[in-house]
């Protein structure tokens, strides 16, 4: 839900989407709304781009490139893989950064299934200051056609370190709509766990 892709891997050409992610941590000095509206489309089969336009209340902080690719299915079909790419251009510090991940999804059974992303971020004009590891991994159970719950994991690991721990729900609305809501925990490198909400509205098109 927080750290999402750019369209399911494996999409179709001519498939669009829209969707709008908000977070907000409930304690600290930072009491910020982060969102992000963005476009997600697949431009060929396996392959699709974004742009997104990140803003901490309505302040526009960034403006933000993706681009993934798939490489295909095996492990009998239960497995896909791929890899992402994601830019980021920072209006204040006015500089670009770059992330590169590989992507793998598993389905084990007819409910649970895992998304894992792994790779090198914020690779750009700060050099080693801002390099760092990042581990994304979510674990879904579908409890029923429509909704879907998981337990979503972000770490960054490097000089400057966070993790992020969101439970979520997944709520299908009619053919074009989904609805995604979590409350977690956010820990800085130094500071105290933060409890923190996020919400995601998707739109297919």
């Amino acid at each position: 839900m927080v750290f999402d892709l750019v369209r399911p891997l494996g999409a179709r050409r001519g498939e669009l989407e829209v969707n709008a992610l908000a977070q907000r941590n409930l304690s600290g000095p930072d009491r910020s709304v982060e969102w992000a509206p963005e476009i997600e489309y697949a431009v060929a089969d396996g392959f699709a781009v974004e742009l997104e336009l990140p803003l901490e209340n309505r302040r526009v902080t960034d403006y933000k490139l993706g681009v993934q690719g798939t490489f295909g299915v095996f492990n009998r079909g239960r497995a896909i893989h791929g890899v992402q790419y994601l830019g980021l251009w920072n209006r204040e510090r006015r500089r670009w950064d770059s992330s590169l991940l590989y992507v793998i999804g598993n389905r084990f059974d007819d409910r649970a299934s895992t998304l894992t992303m792994i790779g090198v971020g914020e690779v750009g004009a700060g050099g080693r200051e801002t390099r760092a590891l990042l581990v994304n991994h979510t674990s879904f159970y579908d409890v029923a056609a429509t909704t879907t719950v998981g337990v979503e994991v972000n770490m960054r690991l490097g000089r400057e370190r966070s993790t992020l721990i969101m439970p979520q729900v997944q709520q299908d609305i009619g053919h074009s709509f989904q609805l995604q809501m979590g409350l977690g925990a956010v820990r800085h490198d130094g500071d105290a766990w933060r409890p923190r909400p996020g919400i995601r509205l998707i739109r297919q098109l």
